[in-house]
């Protein structure tokens, strides 16, 4: 299939490429792994795409004491290779396939807001946040939009008209905590049937579910990890389609949530010498 007819911008750096939302609206091409399928499957038919591969700057990969912030245009691979923060590295390796995963980008994937995608729950699970621009009055403005308020809904992310996300800032784990990933997919590199990510530390536990919900779902499970499960499943709204049965699904995350909050649990035992 071919895409619906549009307009082709390339603009070369971030001003002219927010003006240019801000002018015309459309979508944002940058990894172009999901937008491009929509575009051909005629899921998506903006009149508008604003490529922002020629934009400089949008690549960097920046470590420090506090997290890692990823620009906008570094790629999957990338960041997997730069294996600068452990859950979100871990939670890469579960990511489609190698060609999609050097292509496809860390933030897009974020924005894209797939509620099965294991990124938007990483982000959730830690607290981070991803930074936008627009333009505004003829200069660039930026905002921060935390996890908690960025997934919308499937879909959906509260990236508004003009915007375009910058960066995602992961924070690092707190000394002696540790992290897990697990899910369950029909195929490998396939999306989940449903998946969890955990968070374990001094101060509780959280985990982010993927594949049950609008979005990540998160749980604060406190200390006690003995009814994790059941709670997790009290917690989660999955639907029935033709790949399992809500049932099924609510079942399986609490499984997968159980099991990734006992594995973080060992990983910052041993990092505390316990």
């Amino acid at each position: 299939m071919k895409p619906p007819p549009f307009t082709y911008h390339a603009p070369r750096d971030l001003p002219a490429a927010l003006r240019t939302l801000a002018e015309v609206g459309g979508k944002v091409l940058a990894g172009g792994q999901s937008l491009i399928p929509m575009l051909n499957m005629r899921l998506a038919a903006p009149g508008h795409v604003v490529d922002i591969n020629r934009v400089a700057g949008l690549d960097g990969i920046e470590v420090s004491r506090a997290g890692v912030t990823v620009g906008a245009l570094a790629r999957h691979a990338d960041v997997e290779r730069a294996g600068a923060h452990p859950l979100l590295t871990r939670a890469l390796k579960l990511v489609a396939h190698p060609a999609i995963r050097n292509r496809g980008t860390v933030v897009g994937s974020l924005v894209h807001a797939d509620p099965a995608a294991e990124l938007p729950a990483v982000l959730a699970v830690l607290g981070g946040h991803v930074r936008v621009a627009r333009w505004d009055g003829g200069r660039v403005t930026f905002r921060e939009i935390p996890a908690a308020e960025f997934f919308v809904g499937p879909m959906e992310s509260a990236v508004g008209p003009g915007e375009l996300a910058v960066s995602a800032f992961f924070p690092a784990l707190e000394e002696g905590s540790g992290a897990a990933f697990h899910e369950v997919s029909r195929r490998h590199g396939d999306y989940a049937l449903a998946g969890a990510c955990a968070v374990v530390g001094a101060a509780g536990a959280r985990v982010a579910c993927i594949g049950v919900g609008g979005g990540p779902v998160i749980i604060e499970v406190g200390g006690d990890l003995s009814s994790a499960a059941a709670r997790v499943r009290d917690a989660v709204d999955p639907d029935d389609d033709i790949h399992a049965s809500a049932a099924y699904r609510r079942h399986l995350v609490g499984v997968l949530a159980e099991r990734a909050l006992r594995d973080a649990a060992r990983e910052g035992a041993a990092a505390r010498g316990a």
